[in-house]
């Protein structure tokens, strides 16, 4: 007959199993490989023409071209708040802009029931005020859902100018994370 101590190994494997398929990242992005295609035709990019904004429809193919890094977040102050210091950080590096871009592609899908209207709004305020931007709304979710980005986050995507994946994290950054994008981008664009 089998002690306690006898079963403490299996339930001990069988519990550590079960959480730890749990605790690993939602997304399918992956270093090395490239982003999955995907459109967005429900808004898109903003484009601002003399103060005027519009837009236009958009998709992940025009991603290459520049060392970038995309904040694909979901339509939330405490997603955008969440890696405010790293974009923060970008600006103050004033990097080349026929070399590098940030994009922000914004959930507007997982924004909180009733300001989606707030989101959209946000986001046209931010492309007037950095006009060289590059922000897309995608109002279906598309992009969250094709890359299976977690809900209520902020994801970092840091690509070179083939569309390659060099670094992904969802959620905040650390103090060393925020370095390493740095130097990821300082390295990737010489």
């Amino acid at each position: 007959m089998a002690t306690k101590t006898d079963l403490r190994l299996p339930i001990f494997i069988i519990v550590y199993g079960f959480f730890t398929c749990f605790t690993v990242s939602a997304h399918n992005l992956s270093i090395g490989g490239t982003a999955p295609t995907v459109a967005v035709d429900k808004l898109g990019e903003i484009v601002l023409t003399k103060e005027e904004i519009s837009y236009q429809p958009w998709d992940t193919s025009k991603l290459a071209g520049k060392v970038r890094v995309i904040q694909a977040m979901a339509g939330r102050t405490s997603a955008k708040q969440m890696n405010a210091p790293l974009m923060t950080m970008i600006s103050e590096q004033h990097f080349p802009e026929q070399s590098y871009q940030t994009t922000t592609i914004i959930n507007q899908d997982d924004a909180m029931w009733g300001t989606s209207g707030i989101v959209k709004s946000s986001a046209e305020s931010s492309k007037k005020e950095f006009p060289w931007s590059s922000l897309v709304v995608d109002q279906e979710g598309d992009i969250a859902k094709a890359w299976g980005l977690k809900e209520e986050s902020s994801a970092i995507i840091v690509q070179n100018q083939m569309g390659e994946i060099l670094f992904v994290k969802e959620g905040k950054l650390s103090d060393k994370e925020m370095q390493q994008v740095i130097e990821l981008i300082n390295k990737t664009i010489q």
